[in-house]
Order: C-alpha cells, then structure tokens, then sequence
C-alpha cells in the first residue's frame, strides 16, 4: 500500500508529470528522502524535493539537504580538465607526465590525457591493500598510483578507475593549476553558477546532510572469478556505504566520489553544459570533452560503454532518448546529465541507495517524465 509523501519545490506549465513521477517513487517507497531538478533553455523548470533525509524519518528533506553523490563527483571533475583544455594550459592529447613527471613511472609515460579521463590507463586501484580512510589521504594515493605499473596496456579499452580517477585527474588539475580540485570547483564552477555543490565539505555543513542508506541487497563484482584489477577498482578496499557518513569522507578531497550537493546543483552545473559550456568554457572544449573516446565492454563494469574525457555518453537510453547526450551516474542512483540538442539538464539526488549499475528505475521514470514534458 503506497504511502502519501508531502513533495515541496515548483515545476513549471507542463511538466506536472515529473511532479507526478516524483510523488509515485515516494508513495512506493522506492525513496527515503529525494531531489530531482531540471533545466531546459537555461530556465529551472523542474525544482523537487520530498521524503525524509534520515532512515528514521524523523528529519524532512529541505530545499538545502545535501547528499553524497559518489561518482556524480566525476562530472563536475571532467569539467575542471575541460576548463583547463579551454584556456590553453592542458591537452588531451598530452602525455599526463608532461605536467605530473613522477606518473611516467613504470611504462606510463605515453598515457594521454584522454586515457587518463577515459578509463583507459590502467590504473584503476592499487594493487597494495589498503583502508577506507587512505582515501582521506592526497599524498599517499598520489604517489601510490604514480609509481604503481598498469594493469593493463594503457589505450586498450576502458576499465571503471571508481575512486583513482578523482586523484589522477585532480592531482592532474593541481599540478597545472595550483588549486586542490575542491578549492578549484568551488571557485571556478560551483561558485560562478550559485550550485550548491562541494567536494571536501567542513563541518559546518554536517546538519544539512542526509546521510547515505545502504542498499538492500548487494551487487557481485564482474564475472565468477574477479580479476586482480576489478578487485583493485572496487574491491579494495571493499567501501560500505555507511563509510561515507563519516566527517574523515565528508572533509576529505575525494574528487570520484565524494561531492555532495543537492538534485539543483547538478542541473545547474550540467545546465551550463547543456548551452554549450557558457560561462565556463567554449563549445569547442566542451565538444573534446564529450568525444567519444573508446566504446566497448568497459572490463571493470562489464558493461557496454562509450566514454568520452570524464563523461558517460549516452547508451541505451539512460540518460533519455537524445542521442549525444552526456553525463554521470553515482553508486547508489544518484545522476546529472546535459542534453544540448534540447538545451536540457537533469540532476537527480537521495539517500536510499539501489543496486542498480545502469539505469537506476527511480530516475528512468524521472527522466522519461522530462521527455514527456518537453
């Protein structure tokens, strides 16, 4: 029996079924707490937000709850390279040692940007074991993954980097710039756009968090014998969703997987993709950015993908009908997404966590009641 869920925010004249989609995965009780926003031609169209933001339903989501995102992360990080490919200071054709000499260690020195924010350097995980908490520490994962050999020969087809991509690509960005990549997406994205959207968050935000709400099954690692790489890419170490409601995550500079922000702030974000990156970079960056760059059965996931430099292209329909369409998803079911062909973004946000590696239901039906609208 479905249960009457209060759903707050605005949407404009004719997207009342994404209103309707919302309230029905609330009422079903597919959602603890959720957000959902959408742009179309610059204009917020869509702005939601329902439930509750704790297991015990003792809290009601507000217009300013925030939520971890995981790998949501990996979008606005791909627009910080894209910015840095816009003004001339990076390439995606350069050899990542060009601007990091210690990652042309051990037979990585011809990776290319493009690889790198692709999935296709190989360095997906570290092959030492390690804990949670040496993801809260820069220095180490940095030299680890510098130092460390491929696990496979970079250019050879993608393979998931889960966490590693945010400190390839951040420490990537520091190195030329000078910013660590929260600082960095602060000030030059999240700021200029007023999203509401940080990685490496103080305490002081702590009360605004809904905190993640693990799964209620559990998803086996690709095939029946995992390979040393897909352990290293999501095995190791094994990270339980409750290990993102610690302020050790939450303060840290986890640019794959710990930004948190609300359902608005990624539409805003991917809004500005959607209009051809205006006000943060031109059309012809963005362009390189969203190109694909390798398509294929992606050996970590097992799962068919196209990836351009940090951004899932579209495939099957997960992020709508449009062909071209660009974007990430995060473990657990959050997504953002541009569609520049109809100058349309989406963000999606919650607490309860799903299984679901493509295509998480709640936010099909969200997206598909966008569609519908247009």
């Amino acid at each position: 029996m479905s249960e009457e869920i209060l759903v707050e925010g605005t949407v404009a004249p004719g997207f009342e079924a994404v209103k309707a989609a919302f309230a029905k995965n609330l009422a079903d009780g597919l959602e603890v707490g959720a957000g959902v926003a959408a742009y179309r031609d610059g204009e917020c169209v869509v702005d939601l937000w329902g439930g509750y933001a704790d297991e015990a339903k003792s809290r009601p989501w507000q217009e300013d709850t925030i939520v971890n995102v995981f790998s949501s992360t990996k979008g606005p990080m791909a627009i910080a390279i894209a910015m840095l490919v816009d003004r001339g200071q990076l390439a995606y054709d350069d050899p990542v040692a060009t601007h990091w000499p210690e990652f042309g260690a051990a037979g990585k020195d011809k990776i290319t940007v493009a690889q790198l924010m692709s999935h296709q350097g190989g360095v997906c995980g570290l092959r030492e074991a390690i804990t949670v908490d040496k993801y809260e520490d820069w220095d180490f994962m940095c030299e680890r993954l510098a130092a460390m050999e491929p696990f496979w020969t970079p250019g050879d087809g993608s393979g998931y980097h889960a966490i590693t991509y945010g400190f390839l690509s951040g420490e990537l960005l520091r190195r030329i710039d000078g910013r660590t990549p929260g600082r960095f997406i602060a000030e030059e994205i999240a700021g200029p756009l007023n999203a509401d959207f940080q990685v490496g968050l103080p305490e002081s935000e702590d009360s605004r968090i809904a905190p993640m709400i693990k799964p209620k099954t559990r998803v086996p690692l690709t095939g029946d014998a995992p390979s040393d790489h897909v352990i290293a890419a999501l095995a190791n170490p094994v990270m339980r969703p409750e290990d993102a409601n610690t302020r050790g995550w939450r303060g840290a500079e986890i640019p794959a997987a710990n930004g948190h922000g609300t359902a608005k702030s990624l539409a805003r974000i991917y809004n500005a993709m959607s209009l051809g990156g205006a006000p943060l970079l031109g059309s012809d960056a963005l362009d390189q950015a969203t190109a694909e760059q390798c398509f294929g059965t992606d050996r970590n996931l097992g799962l068919e993908t196209s990836w351009g430099c940090g951004f899932i292209r579209n495939t099957g329909g997960v992020y709508g009908p449009t062909d071209g369409t660009f974007g990430h998803s995060g473990w657990g079911g959050s997504m953002g997404f541009a569609d520049r062909k109809n100058r349309l973004s989406v963000g999606y946000v919650m607490n309860q966590m799903d299984v679901n590696l493509r295509g998480d239901p709640r936010s099909a039906g969200l997206i598909a009641a966008v569609y519908s609208s247009l």
